[in-house]
């Protein structure tokens, strides 16, 4: 590959600046394509000639084969298809995405306004415990402590001078993702599946990345619920499908029921009322008209499930539909969970806030 070298202006991205800007934008073509890179390209393309993405110092052909170069795309059977490095590449383009779109302060790093025995040091210090390790121990706070009482020229250290650093907890915790891929999702025009997908994407590299022994599963639930890779996540669709929530909902009570993890929970992401169940005979059952009683009914009881086997429920709406509303807001108390009516635009902030906040478990100092 070729470079030409202009004029530097301010307003004027790096070589290694633009490629970059370029690669995220294609990551987020691919989640929307379902990981077909022949119709991502196909869409870069056009924008490309809308907006002159490329010019001849970095042309479309240059940014293809910085793609196989790179090892995130690859020919077969004459077709460009995504490699396992190209998924890894689309995780950490969202995880970076939702992470820059965060309002200052939001979320920050896992601090807890709770503190207790744990491995990461905090600035605040207490009276020393048996249990607190010694490496925590601060040797200012200690020392100003014994010269205060007897003075620098009688010296002596007694048990109550010591005085170490708060450190706080880092608690496991087991997550399912809920993703409706019901038809709802794009229906009207309106791209949903989208960012919920990206979100999905971040959070699963958020996880590996930071806390590698969290438990983290994704379940797709449209007419029925199924457990799927995330390998898969950038190549899931959305069906013709209606809305089985008490499927998804069992079907991750019963993941997380095998979890030894201190805390559980579920963030479900839906647009649609729960609009279908399996009656007794395993026949789907279904009514997209309104809130059936009867899926309604059935759907909550496994909400109270949930919580009777301690787990949590997060939902996050991606629509204001007044059906959606009510049965949501009657999953809540049945749960005794959360809801969010979220935006499109700030689904990923309020899933991430919840995730980081919720994987605490708080202890009382000294504890």
């Amino acid at each position: 590959m070729r470079y030409r070298y202009s004029k530097w202006t301010p307003e004027s991205m790096t070589d290694a600046q633009r490629l970059e800007s370029l690669m995220s934008l294609f990551s987020y073509m691919l989640i929307q394509a379902s990981g077909d890179v022949e119709e991502a390209m196909d869409w870069l393309r056009q924008l490309a000639q809308e907006y002159g993405l490329f010019d001849e110092n970095l042309t479309f052909d240059d940014f293809i084969d910085k793609l196989k170069e790179m090892g995130l795309i690859e020919d077969a059977k004459d077709l460009l298809i995504l490699t396992t490095k190209g998924v890894q590449r689309i995780r950490q383009d969202a995880l970076r995405e939702i992470f820059t779109s965060l309002k200052k302060g939001g979320i920050g790093y896992h601090e807890t306004p709770q503190t207790g025995t744990g491995v990461d040091r905090l600035s605040e210090t207490k009276k020393w415990n048996i249990g607190d390790s010694p490496m925590n121990i601060d040797l200012t706070s200690t020392l100003t402590n014994a010269f205060k009482r007897d003075g620098i020229d009688e010296f002596t250290l007694k048990e109550e001078d010591l005085e170490v650093y708060e450190t706080e907890h880092m608690t496991s915790c087991a997550t399912v993702l809920m993703l409706d891929i019901s038809h709802s999702m794009i229906l009207y025009g309106e791209d949903r599946i989208t960012p919920a997908k990206q979100v999905a994407l971040a959070l699963a590299e958020l996880i590996m990345q930071k806390y590698p022994k969290d438990y983290l599963a994704l379940v797709v639930f449209g007419d029925d619920a199924k457990l799927v890779s995330l390998a898969e996540l950038p190549f899931l669709t959305v069906g013709p499908y209606h809305t089985n929530t008490k499927a998804g909902l069992q079907l991750a009570r019963n993941l997380l029921r095998k979890r030894r993890n201190s805390n559980k929970q579920i963030f479900m992401v839906t647009d649609g009322k729960p609009s279908a169940i399996f009656d007794d005979s395993g026949r789907l059952y279904k009514n997209s008209f309104g809130l059936d009683p009867r899926i309604v009914n059935k759907t909550l009881d496994e909400a109270v499930q949930c919580r009777r086997e301690k787990i949590a429920i997060s939902t996050f709406m991606v629509a204001r539909d007044p059906y959606l509303i009510n049965f949501v807001e009657e999953l809540t108390k049945a749960n005794q969970g959360r809801a969010y009516y979220s935006t499109l635009q700030n689904l990923g902030e309020f899933i991430f806030v919840d995730y980081i906040r919720n994987r605490r478990k708080k202890f009382g100092a000294g504890k």
